[in-house]
């Protein structure tokens, strides 16, 4: 048991590690070359007023997450709208203040403390959202491509890449949900190959809750509504990018603006320090500069941006994180919470389970 939790401990370290060395290079990449000054004389110069329709457009694009989320558990429990916003403010704070993504488990743990949603079946929902994501910021490359045609060979590797992973990714976890026995056969038969007998009975059971957080993906409908939410979300979200760019002394189109959504929130998929410090800026510089933006003022607006979407939903979050009686200390109590819940529910059989909502 001592040696199982100097090695967790050792993990979570090492990977808190290698997100500040990520966000590190990134920072080093994007601002190297720059006079800082300047880029300081250009945020000093921005309109800030801009800022004000940038944040409540941005928290459309909440609400948008909300009713999304709010979708994709009704096969598990239906929860309002107004009792999911907080949780969902608190998990994005989450992600934004504490290292190991750790706002996605907050969020699926509150969630189970609210309502009392397993946290295995909540967080197999938070995937396919990110799922989802992925794969709408492909879209937005697709669609914005002839009207913003691509000005570096990395931003074309970047798609590919992208491409590669969120739809292999997504056929992976849409077979999975459409031949729940066949997955389920087959991740048992693993099991019993590959893990000690103590340890059979409890991943078992959490493979059994993840699955039931997959059955939209069983359901045309249901891929379709999660699709169009997803795109309604981002395209709220590359609105205040637009506002944002009214601040500054530079234009470009909308579709630029897409591909720049796309490009960031791709490359914060990586590893990196909380609030994805880095791998969204040195992104969102490059691709400005690739279509013709002076690097101090892309350097500037991408800065800025980046604190528009972080400092908000931030404060709101440690708003909600109060309001709900919760501390620190329930970040921690969170994340063992996922790693130690065991299936204490009768075996669940997706063939038969009754459509909600």
């Amino acid at each position: 048991m001592i040696w199982r939790q100097v090695l967790h401990f050792a993990r979570r370290w090492w990977t808190l590690a290698l997100g500040i060395a990520v966000s590190v290079a990134f920072l080093y990449l994007g601002l190297r070359g720059l006079h800082l000054g300047d880029v300081w004389d250009d945020v000093r110069h921005a309109q800030i007023g801009w800022l004000v329709p940038a944040v409540l457009v941005y928290f459309l694009a909440v609400w948008g997450r909300t009713w999304r989320w709010h979708y994709l558990l009704r096969s598990l429990k239906p929860i309002s709208l107004r009792k999911l916003f907080p949780v969902v403010v608190i998990g994005y704070m989450g992600n934004n203040v504490y290292p190991f993504r750790a706002g996605e488990v907050i969020r699926a743990y509150v969630l189970r403390r609210n309502e009392g949603v397993n946290i295995p079946a909540s967080l197999a929902t938070i995937v396919i959202e990110r799922i989802f994501d992925g794969l709408v910021m492909l879209i937005f490359v697709f669609v914005a491509l002839p009207f913003a045609d691509f000005k570096e060979d990395w931003l074309r590797n970047v798609v590919v890449l992208s491409t590669l992973l969120f739809w292999g990714a997504f056929m992976v976890f849409l077979v999975m949900a459409l031949r729940p026995e066949r997955t389920r056969q087959l991740y048992t038969w693993l099991f019993g190959k590959l893990l000690p007998q103590r340890f059979r009975a409890p991943v078992q059971g959490l493979a059994e809750h993840f699955m039931l957080g997959l059955e939209n993906l069983r359901h045309p409908r249901d891929v379709w509504m999660t699709l169009v939410s997803s795109i309604f979300i981002w395209l709220t979200e590359t609105t205040k990018y637009w506002f944002v760019m009214h601040a500054f002394d530079f234009q470009v189109s909308f579709f630029v603006l897409m591909v720049m959504t796309a490009v960031v929130n791709l490359a914060t998929t990586l590893p990196s320090s909380p609030g994805y410090v880095g791998t969204f800026d040195t992104p969102g510089i490059a691709t400005l500069k690739a279509y013709g933006v002076s690097e101090t003022i892309a350097a500037s607006y991408t800065l800025v941006l980046h604190a528009a979407l972080w400092l908000p939903i931030t404060l709101l979050g440690f708003y909600y994180l109060y309001r709900q009686g919760l501390g620190w200390g329930d970040f921690r109590r969170a994340q063992q919470a996922a790693s130690q819940e065991r299936t204490a529910d009768p075996p669940i059989t997706l063939e038969g389970e009754a459509r909600i909502g």
